[in-house]
């Protein structure tokens, strides 16, 4: 199941010439991250914290297609590509609202930690793969 939220690129988000700057799509990943987890895993983050875990990412890789420009309306796809026992993988797409260009795909992993513990569980805690499962049935 995707998750899509629109962007539109300000000033702070580019160079000076109105390019957008590379942290940027950064920021825009992640929030679109948190919102996936939260409105369609129906996860907490913050709630998950809490309980002693947290889902930090371990890696990620982007591929500029495109550059992003100040004013610019863009769409960000984000959706699990895959569900490791220990990691979950999201795929997200970043394309322009208006002509379809892509601008970025990136892959992001993320773990589960035990803040107790303060290491990597083996496997996803129940939350992730009941959550997962809810969302694999509703498709």
């Amino acid at each position: 199941m995707k998750y899509t939220n629109e962007i539109r690129v300000y000033y702070a988000d580019t160079d000076s010439y109105g390019v957008v700057w590379h942290g940027a799509y950064l920021r825009w990943l992640e929030a679109a991250r948190v919102e996936y987890t939260d409105r369609v895993l129906g996860i907490d983050l913050k709630k998950l914290m809490e309980n002693g875990i947290l889902l930090p990412l371990v890696e990620l890789n982007i591929k500029y297609k495109q550059s992003a420009k100040l004013d610019d309306r863009l769409i960000l796809e984000t959706e699990i590509e895959e569900m490791r026992p220990s990691a979950i993988v999201f795929k997200q797409t970043l394309k322009n609202k208006d002509t379809g260009v892509v601008n970025i795909v990136g892959t992001v992993t993320c773990v589960a930690v035990d803040t107790e513990k303060n290491k990597m569980f083996r496997r996803l805690p129940e939350i992730f793969t009941k959550a997962f499962d809810k969302v694999l049935s509703a498709v």
